[in-house]
């Protein structure tokens, strides 16, 4: 089909030879376009909105031919829940409890610690009945539930937010792993120490508890000193280690006890060096080696991550770390590696690599997901693919066979090695049946949910089927036949109707109607045409109205637009034809504005865009340009070609005010009757002047008055320059910084008196004549004035200026004088030699002075939208060189870049009331000004009437601007920084004027940064692939600990 503009165009094509009177129903039918021919699927690519006959592309594929079930519901298989066969349960990550999920994973696959918490006597459990929920109140009870759940649940994994919650755990803040492992344990111990059951009661020491002892020998007399120690697991230090064999010795080796930290031995009786090692004494079942990867850097006051590299064996020997050869068996077998992936220690994802105590299967627990390993064996694949920094690129070392290396792992659990046993029930722990009660009752939730979700997917399919049935049946009926009964329904309700994701509302017609209350011509691209049986069916099913059918096509408004389109073919002759004619003199005819004259034509089109959509309903919106769209019948006479666009009228140009013709001749010109015959033809509302016409009496009158002002003004300010002349042209001028010996006394002024005197000066016909001096501006509500003498020499004088008491005289006489203002030089003789003082009248009001004072420092301190750049620097404190794409900067470069020269103008200029930094509040004594006043040492003493050069800050390379606001913590502008340089918040050190910014909970305002401050950051290790930085984006402070949970007894 043709595009939309040909068929606009081809629909009225016919207007060239029929005039509005000629108009029969074929032109009518042509202009709706009720006889293009529909178009066949597969020849559009899309809808033709400008064929009301085309039926394609709104949708329908969707429906024509077979459709997947699938397609007829967004609900997810609820079996995708379900728990695979042959494997575990996983936990849900609550957000940013993986660490959690970690441990409960490796606690339930020690099944000598399950067994024995399966045993814990719990009556809540026991007495539960099944109609209500059953909600675990201790640890053991959670813990019990959590775990027999992970066992025998149906579902693919659970929620453990009641265990986590009973912690009083934060689940939106990540902890430390190894200090969770610890205080849990410890918490477990102290709950089953508790139970009835003497078995349970060391259960935690008997898995996990072993003992070593410090043993301290004097260098001295030998002596010799053991103290007993239990340990549930060993804390190995990695650093500069490449073996789990190295971390155990160094853990055992000997240290010296020297100078400030000797010893004090009892046979010697004073404090003497000495040596200490540990000494193992036995192993527990479950051996925990802890690898300290999360360390605390002095510099930084923060823990960071080592990303050293660790070989530790899948089997391990301990035999060679004990003293004393033991009867005990010391070969361990590794039963799970615990991961940390990420470059922080704050941030970063837990998973762990679990061995199946049954099968001897490895298993990957994350979180939710849980993944088999192949061949029985452990793999940690893309676990250490974490991203490198820039200053260490470590390359993996290779493994021998029975090894594993790994840079994230931060735990190892080793179990004692175990005879090979043909009896099962060693690997086989049974849920108890007060417990497998519970899971039942949860597995019978479970299977309801998958029911109701599999119901509801149904429900969606039939609904689907149906509304299938019912587009192939009804689309059948849309196209409507040559010389049928036809309707028009809306192609968006038809779009609506075929997507099945909206629900379909009734028809809506009353946006298409003309002011006739028919079908406006211009709607019909966005209508179909459809038979009428079809139009019946769908307002019987979905209602709406009103119905536009073969009678709703608007005679009247395709009359318009007939008369319209003539005009407008016709306009480019009479164009010519009028430019003809006003070439020609004429001594007689019509007077029309030249502006009108020079763009009749672009008048005439919008005129008749209007014209031609004036049936339109009123919320559309016009075809036309739009330039009539903001214009008045009352502007202003004088109209020059910059906004001839506002006219909407012919000869809106030469009428003044009061609807006169304007008084301004050069404006217009005179044309004959005929060129005015043919303006009147596209404008006959347009104002008529003819020759005789008089111009408006009253503009003649003013302008009379205007000229006699002018007059006056001119001679006003060649007397007034006379008598100031050196005021006028800045010569002669007196300072503070070196008092005229002439005089003792000088006058005040505010600069911007003087400012606007001169623009009167220079231009008295364009400027109004000062009556008034305005010294009011400068004194307070009390009638004090504000401005000390060493305020005014360092920089507040750039509001004042000084006049000689010659000049003020003329000045009184001139001008009214609300408040005289000036400053006295007394000079004295004192046994310590002469001194100066200065005084002012009005005397300086201290209160308000203060006040002003302290509001200027207070500005600093409450902003909003204030504009702070933070600059990046190395360790030699060099900028540097590369920086990453500008972000959040407030202005472009080249506004940055852009020097600035502007004259001072007083309150008008923004910057007077832009305080100073540094500004300190001044301390007042009495009321005369020394030397020793406290101004802004930032400030300048500006020249009056002088020039001042820009103080902009001027960004430098690699400096970005940030928007803040005084209220804001530093915590959330490490956020901003981070987004900007893609520095972590953790690895930013802030520092502004040399001293640290450290508190991440204080206010920018509290902090002393003020608008315009440069802060300096200094980046720990600058990162190359910032993708791997986890959950940083979602850190904000470096955990707190377990403070206030459960935990810690709270």
């Amino acid at each position: 089909m043709a595009p939309r503009l040909q068929l606009e165009k081809a629909a009225w094509r016919w207007v060239e030879s029929v005039t509005p009177e000629e108009i029969s129903q074929e032109h009518i039918e042509l202009a709706y376009r009720i006889s293009l021919p529909a178009c066949k699927r597969g020849t559009c690519r899309r809808n033709c909105k400008g064929n009301p006959n085309c039926l394609v592309g709104i949708g329908e594929q969707a429906w024509l031919g077979e459709i997947d079930e699938n397609a007829f519901h967004n609900i997810d298989d609820p079996n995708s829940e379900r728990r695979d066969k042959n494997t575990f349960v996983g936990l849900t990550n609550l957000g940013a409890t993986c660490y959690v999920n970690t441990f409960l994973q490796v606690w339930f696959h020690n099944l000598e610690l399950r067994r024995s918490l399966y045993q814990c006597y719990n009556s809540r459990a026991q007495e539960h009945k099944t109609e209500s929920d059953y909600e675990p109140q201790s640890i053991c009870e959670h813990l019990q539930y959590l775990f027999a759940l992970l066992q025998n649940s149906n579902r693919k994994y659970i929620d453990p937010s009641g265990l986590v919650k009973a912690l009083g755990l934060d689940t939106g803040q990540q902890q430390d792993a190894q200090e969770f492992s610890k205080l849990f344990l410890s918490l477990l111990e102290d709950t089953l120490s508790k139970q009835k059951n003497s078995t349970l009661q060391n259960v935690i020491q008997q898995q996990f508890c072993g003992q070593f002892s410090y043993v301290t020998v004097c260098n001295q007399c030998g002596r010799s000193s053991a103290l007993p120690s239990r340990f549930y697991e060993l804390e190995l230090n990695i650093q500069g280690h490449k073996n789990l064999a190295e971390c155990v010795t160094e853990f055992l080796k000997e240290e010296k006890l020297d100078e400030d930290n000797r010893y004090f031995c009892e046979s010697c009786q004073s404090k003497q060096s000495a040596t200490r090692r540990i000494r193992l004494h036995s192993l527990p079942p479950t051996l925990n080696l802890q690898l300290m990867r999360f360390v605390f850097d002095r510099q930084t006051g923060h823990k960071k991550k080592l990303n050293t590299y660790i070989s530790f064996p899948e089997q391990l020997d301990m035999a060679p770390f004990f003293e004393v050869k033991k009867d005990q068996k010391c070969v361990y077998e590794l039963s799970a590696v615990l991961i940390h992936r990420g470059i922080s220690a704050y941030s970063g994802h837990y998973i762990a690599h679990v061995k199946d105590a049954r099968t001897s299967d490895w298993y990957k627990f994350n979180d939710e997901e849980i993944e088999r390993m192949e061949g029985k064996k452990l793999q940690l694949g893309i676990e250490e693919d974490i991203a490198e920094t820039v200053k260490s690129q470590i390359r993996k070392p290779k493994c021998s066979k029975g090894f594993h290396c790994s840079r994230n792992a931060y735990m190892l659990v080793y179990k004692i090695q175990q005879e090979e046993t043909s009896d099962p029930s060693r690997t086989i722990v049974q849920v108890p049946d007060f417990l497998q009660r519970l899971v039942d009752q949860d597995n019978h939730k479970f299977e309801e949910w998958c029911s109701e979700m599999s119901d509801m997917r149904k429900q969606s399919v039939d609904k689907g089927k149906a509304k299938h049935e019912e587009v192939k049946e009804l689309y059948e009926l849309l196209p409507a036949r040559d010389g049928q009964p036809y309707e028009f329904i809306p192609l968006d309700w038809l779009k609506k109707w075929l997507d099945d994701s909206t629900a379909t509302k009734e028809i809506d017609n009353t946006h298409f109607l003309c002011s006739h209350g028919k079908l406006h011509p211009d709607k019909v691209g966005d209508v179909k045409r459809v038979s009428q049986r079809a139009g019946q069916v769908l307002y019987e099913r979905y209602g709406g109205g009103p119905k536009l059918d073969g009678s709703a096509l608007c005679r009247e408004c395709v009359g318009q637009r007939c008369r319209v389109l003539r005009l407008k073919n016709r306009l480019n002759e009479d164009y010519k034809e009028v430019s003809n004619l006003v070439k020609r003199t004429s001594v007689e005819g019509y007077w029309v504005g030249k502006a009108s004259l020079r763009s009749w034509r672009q008048l005439a089109l919008e005129q008749l865009e209007e014209d031609e959509h004036e049936g339109k309903p009123s919320n559309d919106q016009s075809n036309g340009n739009g330039a009539h769209a903001n214009s008045s019948k009352d502007d202003s006479p004088e109209l020059s070609e910059s906004n001839e666009e506002s006219m909407k009228m012919l000869n809106e140009d030469i009428v003044c005010s009061h609807g006169g013709l304007s008084i301004m001749e050069t404006e217009r010109k005179l044309i004959s009757s005929e060129a005015w015959t043919k303006l009147r033809a596209y404008f006959p509302k347009a104002l008529e002047f003819t020759q005789d016409q008089s111009p408006c009496q009253q503009c003649l009158t003013l302008e009379q008055e205007e000229k006699d002002n002018e007059a006056v003004s001119k001679m006003m300010a060649l007397d007034q320059k006379n008598q100031l002349l050196n005021l006028f042209h800045e010569k002669n001028r007196p300072t503070l910084t070196k008092w005229p010996q002439e005089t003792d006394i000088l006058y005040i002024v505010p600069l911007f008196f003087v400012d606007e005197w001169r623009k009167f000066i220079r231009r008295p016909t364009k400027s109004s004549p000062v009556s008034n001096v305005g010294n009011s501006l400068l004194v307070c509500p009390h009638g004090g004035f504000m401005f000390t003498y060493d305020s005014l020499i360092n920089g507040d004088a750039q509001h004042i200026a000084l006049l000689w008491p010659s000049e003020w005289e003329v000045i009184s006489k001139l001008f009214m004088v609300d408040q005289p203002i000036s400053i006295h030089c007394l000079k004295q003789t004192t046994p310590n030699g002469p001194t100066t003082k200065y005084t002012t009248q009005p005397d300086l009001c201290w209160e308000c002075r203060e006040g002003f004072l302290f509001q200027q420092q207070k500005d600093l301190r409450e902003y909003t939208q204030a504009t702070i750049y933070i600059r990046k620097i190395i360790e030699d404190k060099r900028m540097i060189k590369e920086a990453a794409p500008e972000m959040n900067a407030s202005s472009s470069e080249a506004e940055e870049e852009k020097e600035e020269h502007s004259k001072v103008e007083g309150g008008k200029d923004p910057d007077f009331s832009q305080p100073q930094d540094g500004t300190k509040r001044l301390k007042l004594s009495d009321g005369t000004f020394t030397a020793a006043g406290a101004a802004s040492p930032g400030s300048n003493a500006a020249k009056v009437g002088g020039t001042r050069r820009s103080t902009r800050h001027r960004k430098l390379r690699g400096e970005k601007a940030l928007i803040v606001s005084a209220n804001q913590t530093l915590k959330e502008l490490k956020i901003q920084i981070m987004h900007a340089f893609s520095v972590a918040p953790f690895d930013q050190n802030l520092s502004i004027d040399g001293k640290c910014l450290t508190d991440d909970s204080a206010t920018l305002g509290s902090l002393g940064v003020i608008p315009e401050s440069i802060i300096c950051l200094k980046a720990d290790e600058p990162m190359a692939d910032f993708a791997a930085m986890d959950d940083v984006y979602q850190v904000g402070m470096p955990e707190e600990g377990f403070k206030g949970t459960g935990l810690l007894g709270h």
